[in-house]
């Protein structure tokens, strides 16, 4: 029977005739079909289903419905179907619509597993020639395209990454490091003592560090991850130099933004680290992305680094982790060598990556309350000269959690006091407390705000700020007031100074946004502001390049040096000929504080980035930063999301409502990610 017809049926309400001649199967694809139509499953997910019939004919609907809702599930960035989550929680697992949009005759997946327990569910999916029950040891049928794991579903690849991983780090945790004696020494005398009586987690980090083959070092913004890292790659590093072994250290970041960003801050601490020459000298100061440093393969998803092929280095420094998937840190992990150290720096309260996975949640899950056995937690108090007595730290028992053994949470912010809006903003954020949070906003604090105005209100903030601080007309105004005469050659410190307060500027305000599409989303806010701009007169957009316009580089492009979330922006320069020309301005992002300027035509992958998603702004921070929420609540918002955007800002923080209640509603919300890594290690 043609399903486009039967699904138009099926929308007229002729579901309880037609159920009567059709079979439980073609039910069951007639509403998938229906789900794609109206953007609750994707077409990938559909084909995926169809491929499974075509092995499998006379295929289970339970197992063709769990198909369908675990390959939707890797779009939503889980891992796999956890089925009895599923049960209690049917309708959790599709991208269903907004509140108050009807479903009609559409059947929900709490409608199809009405009356369903899970022995029934894993029966059903045991039965079929498609699904390999996972028993321990080596999985046994690899032409099995579905793998049932403990009650959780995956697609085959994704259950193999996740198992690479479980096993690498396993191995690697299981394989301590010999502490030399004179730890301690070097320890006090990278991390001078202080009168402040609390623990000195950095220096703790560093201990661990030195103790094992795999580090985690978790913390909010300003806690010091940087910081600690670079002291710790002189730690590992002095001993080397001094017997000639100097140690191979790379250091990496997931996007090419958050690669540039570390390679500033790396330069500027090791500039001032307290040690010898030749220790500061051995220090990388190159940030590479992930996927530069395992050298991608153009149209593949294979590095030129693998098993097979290690990357040739002894310590690994990945900062940003929480942006990392789970299929990138398998191939990270086959790629690395069995001696090598692992240290993988992230705030664990920042939204996960985008793709599958989310693997600094999964590992962090112990962070904060510690569970250090007894011979960790003596021997990190001994280090530290007073008890590890902070709030929130739990016991742990010996033997167990051997993955809490070698995590440390930084927990003492120096960016944000006891007295910071933005601070406590965030927390309460973290915590879900809606009301309190809205409280604060409401008080006024210097340096949060919320503005429900809109659009008189937007308008304003677009071009002046929040009390004519900070907007966009801020760095227009110094585009205009700065530029250098004609004259000046191109090549000489004039242009490249003004380019760089130009872009310093520019960087002193940002709109973030939850969503690409839509008013309040990238497309829309991007049209406002420069519609606005123009009509200040700041601005003449009557061509697609035009001065004062800032791009966004979606796309690697190592034949320019540009990366992904490179940020520069057009202006107007002296061509060879003297006539002007324009120009695309890039800060260099190597710590040397230069600009590149490039053509524009030679820009294929770029857009304007007035209004950033929220999502593309990890790894910056701007002075100013305005939250722009849509007037519905979506999927996407968290109270991750809050978090994320509100710690990118280092001096004010803006919320911008079009409707009440969304804000509180996103806060109540986290991100849920199914995976099993947790289970495994």
């Amino acid at each position: 029977m043609n399903l486009d017809l039967l699904a138009r049926q099926l929308r007229d309400e002729a579901y309880p005739l037609l159920s009567q001649v059709l079979s439980e199967r073609d039910q069951l694809i007639a509403q998938l079909d229906l789900w794609v139509r109206r953007g609750w499953l994707r077409p990938l997910d559909r084909a995926f289903v169809g491929f499974l019939r075509e092995r499998e004919p006379q295929a289970s609907p339970l197992l063709l419905l769990a198909a369908a809702l675990a390959s939707h599930q890797l779009g939503q960035g889980h891992v796999c179907l956890d089925l009895a989550v599923t049960l209690d929680e049917p309708d959790f697992a599709l991208s269903l619509p907004p509140e108050g949009e009807q479903a009609g005759e559409t059947r929900l997946p709490s409608q199809l597993l009405a009356g369903l327990d899970l022995a029934q569910w894993q029966a059903a999916l045991a039965a079929s020639a498609l699904v390999e029950v996972w028993q321990g040891g080596d999985p046994a049928q690899q032409a099995r395209p579905l793998l049932l794991c403990e009650g959780r579903l995956y697609l085959r690849r994704y259950w193999s990454y996740e198992q690479r991983v479980a096993h690498s780090l396993r191995q690697r945790l299981a394989e301590p490091l010999t502490v030399p004696d004179d730890l301690p020494a070097r320890l006090d005398a990278l991390f001078p003592a202080s009168d402040e009586a609390r623990v000195d987690w950095q220096k703790l980090a560093c201990a661990l560090a030195v103790r094992g083959r795999f580090t985690l070092i978790t913390g909010g913004p300003g806690t010091g991850k940087t910081t600690t890292v670079v002291r710790l790659l002189a730690l590992l590093q002095a001993p080397a130099v001094a017997s000639g072994q100097v140690l191979r250290i790379r250091l990496a970041a997931p996007t090419g933004k958050a690669a540039a960003r570390l390679t500033e801050s790396i330069g500027q601490q090791v500039r001032t680290l307290a040690v010898d020459a030749a220790v500061r000298a051995a220090i990388p100061q190159e940030v590479l992305t992930l996927h530069r440093l395992l050298g991608s393969r153009p149209d593949t998803r294979q590095f030129r680094h693998h098993a097979g092929n290690p990357l040739g280095l002894d310590v690994l420094v990945v900062d940003e982790a929480s942006m990392i998937d789970l299929e990138m840190m398998a191939r990270l992990l086959d790629a690395l060598p069995a001696h090598a150290r692992l240290i993988l720096l992230g705030d664990k309260d920042q939204l996960a990556s985008v793709e599958a996975g989310a693997v600094l949640g999964d590992l962090c899950r112990d962070a904060e309350a510690g569970h250090y056995d007894p011979p960790t937690r003596a021997w990190l108090e001994q280090l530290a000269g007073r008890p590890l007595d902070e709030p929130g730290l739990l016991p742990g028992e010996a033997g167990r959690r051997p993955l809490a053994q070698q995590t440390v949470m930084l927990r003492h912010s120096r960016r944000f006091g006891a007295d910071s809006g933005i601070g406590q903003l965030a927390r309460l954020v973290n915590r879900q407390e809606a009301a309190d949070a809205r409280r604060l906003l409401a008080q006024g604090a210097p340096d949060v705000h919320a503005l429900r105005g809109v659009p008189a209100g937007l308008a304003r903030l677009i071009s002046q700020g929040h009390g004519g601080a900070e907007g966009y007309a801020h760095y227009l105004r110094e585009l205009q007031a700065g530029r250098p005469l004609d004259m000046e050659p191109l090549n000489g410190p004039a242009w490249q100074d003004w380019a760089n307060r130009v872009l310093g500027a520019f960087d002193r305000f940002r709109l973030l946004c939850a969503l690409r599409k839509g008013d309040w989303g990238v497309q829309g806010l991007n049209q406002r502001v420069q519609d606005e701009l123009q009509r200040q007169g700041l601005i003449d957009p009557a061509h697609e390049w035009y001065e004062g316009r800032p791009v966004l580089v979606t796309r690697n492009d190592y034949g320019l040096g540009l990366m992904n979330g490179d940020i520069g922006i057009a202006l107007r320069l002296p061509g060879e000929d003297g006539a002007p020309l324009l120009r695309v301005a890039f800060p260099r992002n190597d710590g040397s504080g230069g600009v590149r300027f490039v053509l524009p035509s030679r820009l294929t992958a770029v857009e304007t980035v007035f209004a950033m998603t929220v999502h593309k702004s990890q790894g910056s921070e701007f002075a100013h930063t305005a939250l722009v929420l849509p007037d519905a609540l979506n999927p996407v918002l968290t109270k991750e999301l809050l978090y994320t955007a509100i710690t990118r800002a280092r001096e004010r923080f803006t919320l911008v409502e079009p409707r009440a209640g969304v804000f509180e509603a996103a806060v109540q919300r986290r991100v849920r990610r199914v995976s099993g890594l947790g289970v495994e290690l």
